[in-house]
């Protein structure tokens, strides 16, 4: 297995597979940041360090397996182009962050896509692993397998009345980030969701963008995770989170059908006018092309628009970014030369999805 089989799909193969409730939430993540014991964090370590941390990572879990996560490929970010950082980012493989240290930093990702362990992030090691839809629990539990499987061999920085150390404090304890991605247009159409997220930070929880801290919200896709790592066990934060997420979708829910309800029309003219830009432009934005497929999406899920495939879309959302154009390009892209090429990929992509 190679770079390029990570690089040319812009779905994961996860992502094929259809979870609960999951015309409204794409994917649950969990995220375990661990740091080996007696030895300094990232932040504050000489690269002769992070280098044998790397190094005892590639030796040891390089083309190995754990049950259905097979093959792990060992990746160094500075064997990294600038396009193939940014499709790995956009695929959500890696962190914006990992790829600020690329003379110690790597990654370990599963034959699936399903799991990657970031090295020399902000800590040692950034564990996270995806389901398709609402499966919080399940990602959980094989969370904790993967971590106990890199525990045969590392001993982690862990304090008996603290629990794990991280480098930065809001992650001590658990060191655990619960999210899932919630594709919510009808909680934005009506503006519900405005008033939602004071009511959601004071639970303990924090409404981010698709791509996480510091991103924009894309399509009317948001990330919804837990801001409080102490204190609490893995499980109350997932339940906790449940909870919320749980709360949205029905909200969600009586939203499209209040819409349908009462603008019936309305909705279906702006998503047929949505696909129509998808299907027939010659130029378009990505803000604008994530704002048309996040209507045609909802178009399917509410039954409006037949015979195309919500896959898709969930593809078109990678491949229409930055990143993956200019990588299927196979060169760098001026922004007007990424508007046209991307309104070509996509109306190619809705004829296959027909």
């Amino acid at each position: 297995m190679t770079l390029e089989h990570f690089m040319d799909e812009a779905i994961s193969p996860w992502m094929r597979e259809d979870g609960p409730d999951s015309d409204i939430i794409l994917s649950s993540r969990i995220r375990l940041a661990r740091n080996l014991a007696n030895t300094p964090y990232p932040l504050f370590a000489e690269e002769e360090k992070l280098e044998k941390v790397k190094g005892f990572f590639q030796d040891n879990f390089t083309h190995t397996s754990l049950g259905n996560y097979k093959n792990f490929e060992f990746i160094p970010i500075r064997d990294l182009s600038a396009i193939e950082k940014k499709v790995l980012v956009e695929k959500h493989l890696i962190s914006p962050h990992l790829t600020k240290h690329t003379q110690e930093s790597a990654v370990l990702i599963s034959e699936n896509e399903q799991v990657s362990i970031m090295i020399n992030e902000e800590d040692h090691i950034r564990i996270q692993l995806y389901f398709p839809g609402q499966q919080l629990r399940l990602a959980l539990d094989n969370a904790f397998r993967v971590d106990d499987w890199l525990e045969e061999k590392i001993t982690y920085a862990y304090d008996e009345d603290k629990g794990y150390l991280t480098t930065c404090p809001t992650n001590v304890g658990t060191g655990m980030r619960a999210s899932v991605m919630m594709h919510i247009p009808a909680l934005v159409m009506t503006r519900q969701i405005n008033r939602m997220m004071p009511a959601i930070s004071q639970l303990g929880l924090v409404v981010r963008g698709i791509y996480g801290e510091g991103s924009e919200a894309l399509g009317n896709v948001f990330q919804i995770s837990n801001q409080i790592t102490l204190g609490k066990s893995e499980e109350d934060i997932v339940d906790d989170l449940e909870s919320v997420v749980n709360q949205l979708v029905e909200l969600e829910r009586n939203a499209r059908s209040l819409i349908m309800k009462e603008s019936g029309i309305a909705l279906e003219d702006r998503v047929y006018r949505s696909y129509g830009t998808l299907a027939y432009s010659r130029i378009i934005e990505s803000k604008e092309a994530s704002s048309c497929i996040s209507n045609v999406r909802l178009g399917i899920d509410l039954g409006i628009i037949e015979n195309t495939s919500r896959n898709i879309l969930n593809e078109l959302m990678v491949l229409i970014q930055p990143g993956f154009l200019q990588h299927y390009a196979k060169k760098t892209l001026s922004t007007n030369e990424r508007d046209v090429l991307r309104s070509s990929l996509i109306r190619e992509r809705l004829q296959l999805g027909k």
